[in-house]
């Protein structure tokens, strides 16, 4: 390309033509040509002016700048082109933007819609499922007719004669309709929305419902949240670079345990506690080697999609309500997102816990991020009221890169917490301990998910694949992601939530089973109704017992009570990670009708508990995921255990007397249930041979393909049933007291 100043060459430059040795590329050459900065700057302040110049116009331009009129024509035209262009673009942002509007406001006004009540007859709207419809009315009719008879005899008595009567309504058959009656202790038909499938939330939800949805954003309020991150910055950096006296080392287990006196003193927080006596603090620190380099994990961890990938046993929904500040240059370093996250423990004992808060990513040096989370309280919000007050101090980590590709990952995880309900028994322990949501969870979980994606990473085929069923690494891969899924979709039906899919049915019964119901219209799950029970029992069997004893496929005639007893054989197996437990297995059952049935089973175990996930899978399904091709629209319906340790070491004997000052999971309500009043990250090896398990069993199975379908009290009475006798099988194999 030839660079022309602006006197060089004639104005008819490039009309000249070159014969003999010039070439057509020779001569496409000359006519291009690279303006001033001096004569775009006249153009531009022409074109502002006046788009459109007319040929005099263009000519007294061609003598001032030294170009050919025909130039200035070509450059005015092209400018405007270009102007058009940028108006095109922003007129379709601006569209962009208010489709998206009207389309929020139309998923909101359908949800109005689904609770609105007719103000003449105060009656639910007309829907699509007309058993329900019928049902409703049926019910109402029969409201109105005992109305009306007391009515009428009321009435009698003054007139001396009955009152004519409306003709009988057909009776009622409450027989497909006693799931939220008497036994189940919910308001019965009417008020609860329990049998309403109708109006069940489906699976295939775009916009995850959080409790409570912020306005938009002000100027002030974004320039709040940043000082307010800034602030919290410097806090974890602080925390994660101090020890003695702000971290000391616990009694048991030498862990880090914070103090709470140095801590008020070094951010000057006297006053907070004495806010409300009941709020107990839960503090941990926890480090370790990570495989994976620091950059991949600030990706995952800023993406909340990736972050529940990370965390599908604790993460349970997570969503970028706003993004405040974008990061720098393109990059993560410096951005700020407003985030709406719930977490939880596996079972139907523990609730969730809800935070909205502030996720600020800062890249220190080259090599070393922090991210940090805290609490953001909204003002005036009386619409998000959680079953208990979580408030996130200043909580996240540092992730430090190592020369083999490796991170170095510190974990500080501090919250106060007001239950407003009692804890149950069986994780009272746990949960004041703070191990139950303490930084060596959050940690032991991500080296073991870092593991299994460095594990679907490797292209080598390192499967034990017994009947040379999975031909190829895209086989091995699929497989995984199938597992995967499979495991994602088991904790979602443990732990229900406001903003899952799930409707709870009944409460603990009881054999302390939660039963809980949604309609299933993902396409990578069976379309119908879906019903969930969970429960957990404690046993006085270490941990890594009771996985060994769910892993062993020769033991599973023990206490799968749909196998029958008859025996079962694996025949592939994926290694997941470096301990022998973290493995993908695909299992075949002997001497059974169904020969085209295989289960594939995942399970996962780390230092803070371990899974045993499993699901049936046709033979057909599992051929399409072996040979690579993309396994989404696999159906899968998972059940299966999780297994903690029940937080009673043998070594909790020697009480911190000190709770109040120096402690990881405490607080004035803690009592005597706390054991060490140690951090979060006291030993919970699953390998320990002190104290028991807590095993919560969970079961999930399709009550009929049909969404309108009737839900009765044999499908409950099923659920329950199969939990209560799978529980019994349990403890008799490992001979443990029935009761």
């Amino acid at each position: 390309m030839e660079y022309h100043s602006g006197g060089s060459g004639s104005p008819g430059d490039h009309h000249h033509h070159h014969h003999g040795g010039s070439s057509e590329s020779q001569r496409r050459k000359k006519r291009y040509h690279r303006h001033t900065a001096n004569q775009i700057q006249r153009l531009e302040s022409m074109f502002k002016d006046c788009p459109h110049p007319d040929e005099k116009q263009r000519l007294q331009l061609s003598r001032e700048l030294a170009l050919a009129p025909r130039q200035i024509k070509f450059w005015f035209q092209n400018r405007r082109t270009q102007m058009k262009a940028q108006h095109e673009r922003a007129d379709n942002c601006t569209l962009r933007a208010e489709n998206d509007k009207i389309r929020c406001e139309n998923i909101a006004i359908r949800e109005a819609l689904k609770n609105i009540i007719c103000p003449s007859c105060g009656g639910p709207p007309i829907n699509d499922d007309c058993y329900f419809d019928e049902q409703k009315l049926r019910i109402e009719n029969a409201q109105l007719k005992e109305e009306l008879d007391r009515v009428s005899s009321i009435a009698a008595k003054y007139i001396g004669r009955p009152i004519s009567q409306l003709p009988p309504v057909s009776p009622i058959h409450m027989s497909s309709l006693d799931l939220s009656m008497g036994n189940f202790g919910g308001q019965g038909m009417i008020g609860g929305p329990s049998l309403d499938l109708d109006l069940l939330p489906g699976s295939s939800s775009n916009m995850p419902m959080i409790p409570y949805q912020p306005a938009c954003l002000s100027d002030l309020e974004k320039s709040h949240m940043s000082d307010l991150a800034t602030s919290a910055m410097g806090e974890l950096v602080r925390l994660l670079q101090t020890d003695e006296p702000l971290w000391m080392k616990s009694n048991t287990g030498g862990k880090d345990v914070l103090n709470l006196e140095a801590y008020a003193m070094m951010f000057d927080k006297t006053g907070n506690r004495l806010k409300n006596p009941n709020i107990r603090i839960e503090a941990s620190r926890d480090s370790g080697v990570v495989i994976m380099n620091s950059l991949t994990l600030v990706e995952m961890f800023m993406d909340p999609n990736k972050w529940m990938e990370l965390f599908p046993t604790i993460v349970t929904m997570a969503k970028t309500i706003e993004n405040i500040v974008p990061g720098m240059m393109g990059g993560h370093s410096g951005s700020l997102q407003l985030m709406y996250e719930e977490m939880q423990v596996l079972s139907p004992f523990v609730p969730i816990r809800e935070f909205y808060f502030l996720r600020h990513c800062q890249q220190i040096e080259q090599g070393l991020w922090a991210i940090v989370d805290v609490s953001y309280d909204f003002p005036n919000d009386n619409q998000f009221d959680s079953q208990f007050r979580c408030h996130r101090l200043p909580s996240g980590c540092f992730i430090r890169d190592m020369p083999n590709g490796y991170s170095k990952v510190t974990w500080i995880e501090h919250v106060e917490i007001e239950d407003k309900n009692p804890l149950h028994r069986l994780y009272r322990n746990v949960i004041y301990s703070g191990v139950a949501f303490g930084a060596e969870r959050w940690l032991t979980t991500l080296q073991r998910m870092c593991e299994r994606l460095a594990c679907l990473m490797v292209s080598a085929n390192s499967t034990r694949d017994l009947s040379g069923v999975i031909p190829s690494p895209e086989g091995k891969r699929s497989m995984m992601k199938l597992a995967q899924r499979m495991v994602t979709n088991f904790c979602a039906s443990i732990s229900a939530s406001a903003s899952h899919r799930w409707t709870t049915l009944s409460s603990a019964n009881e054999i302390g089973v939660r039963v809980t119901v949604r309609k299933s219209t993902d396409p990578g799950q069976p379309n119908g109704i879906v019903l969930s029970a969970a429960t957990t029992i404690w046993l006085p069997i270490p941990p890594q017992t009771v996985f060994s004893f769910f892993k062993d496929e020769r033991k599973r005639p023990q206490w799968d009570v749909l196998s029958h007893g008859n025996a079962v054989q694996e025949v592939a197996h994926i290694a997941n990670g470096s301990h022998p437990g973290n493995c993908i297995s695909v299992l075949r059952a002997f001497n059974t009708s169904q020969n085209n049935m295989l289960i594939l089973q995942e399970s996962c175990v780390d230092s803070s508990g371990s899974l045993v996930v499993y699901c049936p899978v046709d033979l057909p399904a599992i051929h399409i995921a072996m040979s690579g091709e993309d396994p989404s629209y696999i159906p899968l319906l998972p059940s299966g255990f999780t297994i903690t340790s029940d937080g009673n070491q043998t070594d909790n004997t020697n009480t911190n007397n000190n709770n109040n000052n120096i402690q990881g999971g405490s607080g004035s309500n803690n009592g005597n249930n706390n054991g060490d009043g140690a951090s979060t990250s006291s030993n919970t090896n699953i390998g320990n041979n002190s104290g028991g398990s807590l095993i919560t069993v969970a079961f999930q199975i399709m009550v009929s393909s049909l969404p309108s379908a009737k839900l009765n009290m044999e499908s409950v009475a099923t659920v329950n049933g199969l939990i209560g006798e799978t529980v019994q099988h349990i403890k008799a194999a490992l001979n443990c007291p029935s009761s």
